[in-house]
């Protein structure tokens, strides 16, 4: 058996975004953490996301959109656990951000090989990270990744509720 644990971005899901949708379609799936809404505090996001994986030994596969990719990728840097593979949405190119809180992680993003199978979806049209950023991402992070064509950042205010092209990525991850 495989866990779904989903890793929310910086701000609370609509109703109408993919991942809520998600979250409704597969009650099994779990927050990690439960979408907090801003502001973002990456060692608390890396934090509740380890304790969500090491809760149990059974592998789990991480669905993230936006900062929840950063917040995945944090996490592989430093941490370990059952993870069998990770989806990870329109990450953002944040280098040199700081962050809201001055006690969190400085937001650089680790530049290594993640452990697990991982596959990035990136657009042409993304208002935070170029193509070419995704793709530097994808090779940094030895992803396959997935051109998804101009689809705006993927979220809600890009006109995405259901997707299923990632229920079917989800579901090749495990």
């Amino acid at each position: 058996m495989t866990r779904h644990l989903l890793v929310p971005g910086r701000g609370i899901p609509r109703p109408e975004h993919w991942l809520r949708g998600l979250a409704e379609a597969h009650p099994e799936y779990r927050w990690a953490p439960e979408p907090p809404g801003p502001p973002l505090v990456l060692k608390d996001r890396v934090a509740a996301l380890h304790a969500a994986v090491s809760e149990s030994a059974e592998p789990a596969v991480l669905i993230a959109h936006s900062a929840g990719c950063i917040t995945t990728v944090g996490w592989a840097a430093d941490h370990a656990g059952p993870v069998r593979g990770a989806l990870l949405v329109t990450p953002p190119y944040i280098d040199g951000f700081e962050p809201d809180d001055p006690s969190d992680l400085p937001w650089r993003v680790p530049r290594r090989r993640l452990p697990f199978r991982t596959v990035l979806v990136a657009s042409r049209t993304d208002p935070y990270t170029t193509f070419a950023q995704f793709e530097q991402f994808a090779d940094d992070w030895g992803a396959e990744l997935v051109d998804a064509g101009d689809v705006g950042h993927l979220d809600s205010a890009s006109g995405f509720g259901p997707w299923p092209e990632g229920e079917r990525l989800v579901s090749e991850l495990g």
